[in-house]
């Protein structure tokens, strides 16, 4: 399978060539395919959003290229404008960055801009809103009137409703209780079900990246130490701790379980897997 977005070599410094320049990103190289489901992981500081600005030319690498179905995205100014239509970054916090006075015309900003006609702007606003969770009957609401979950739905329905092939979420859930981090969590998976989409997400949440991606990108001072699945990154959890990062309660659980000369596998990171790991466990002995 063909990469959809391809980084090749990138190399971002802040400031160049002055007392204050600063290597945020350092030569690295990564494929992202159709359909997939990344995650991305890393301390604060660590380049992780300078990574995923990259992706849709809100930054210009120092060195290195963004490809995007096999194209450089910086080969032509219109390339660099339609790929923001087609990689939809939703920034941390995105509530903050609401300024239309109902909720419609903010999710439909997006959509108006790629000059669409008017039927396949209401369309797409009606569409986005139900992927994210928001009812008819909040449309014609001021978006300030929201509840901050809310309003972090408009933010993310925004985006959807450009209906691009690539969606890049940092923290989506940050700042909200559990079952609204579940909430847009689900609705996120809808959209990507739905519409075949590619997502990266941004997390600090070791839990919601171990349930929910496929593979696991770890930014560390501007490097990519780790790229896996879920069991191939969590395996290095020691590695990872030393980082500054943690690992997802389970994974600590068994890796203790272990350590006591317990015969199981260590590599478990969900509540699933714990079940079955002690099964296998419990049969294993019985078996003896």
């Amino acid at each position: 399978m063909e990469p959809i977005i391809e980084i090749k070599h990138l190399t971002h410094i802040y400031s160049p060539n002055t007392p204050f320049a600063h290597r945020a990103l350092d030569d690295i190289s990564l494929s992202i395919f159709p359909g997939e489901y990344l995650g991305i992981i890393g301390r604060t500081g660590s380049g992780k959003s300078t990574l995923i600005q990259h992706l849709n030319g809100l930054l210009r690498p120092t060195q290195g290229q963004i490809l995007f179905e096999g194209q450089d995205i910086w080969s032509s100014k219109a390339l660099t404008h339609s790929i923001r239509f087609q990689v939809g970054l939703v920034f941390q916090y995105p509530e903050y960055q609401l300024f239309e006075e109902t909720v419609y015309k903010d999710i439909a900003f997006g959509p108006r801009n790629m000059k669409l006609p008017e039927e396949e702007i209401d369309r797409r606003v009606r569409q986005a809103a139900a992927f994210a969770g928001l009812g008819e009957e909040v449309l014609a609401r001021s978006p300030f009137e929201l509840s901050g979950g809310q309003k972090r739905r408009v933010a993310i329905a925004g985006v959807i409703a450009m209906e691009p092939k690539v969606l890049v979420l940092d923290e989506p859930t940050a700042g909200l209780d559990p079952a609204g981090a579940a909430s847009i969590l689900a609705n996120i998976e809808a959209y990507r079900q739905a519409n075949h989409a590619t997502i990266l997400i941004v997390s600090h949440s070791m839990e919601d990246v171990a349930r929910l991606t496929d593979r696991l990108v770890v930014v560390s001072q501007g490097v990519l130490p780790y790229v896996g699945t879920p069991r191939e990154v969590f395996s290095h959890g020691a590695e990872l701790e030393s980082m500054g990062l943690g690992v997802p309660a389970m994974n600590r659980v068994f890796a203790r379980v272990r350590a006591k000369g317990i015969d199981i596998d260590p590599a478990v990171y969900t509540v699933e897997q714990a079940k079955e790991a002690f099964l296998a466990a419990l049969r294993k002995k019985e078996g003896m």
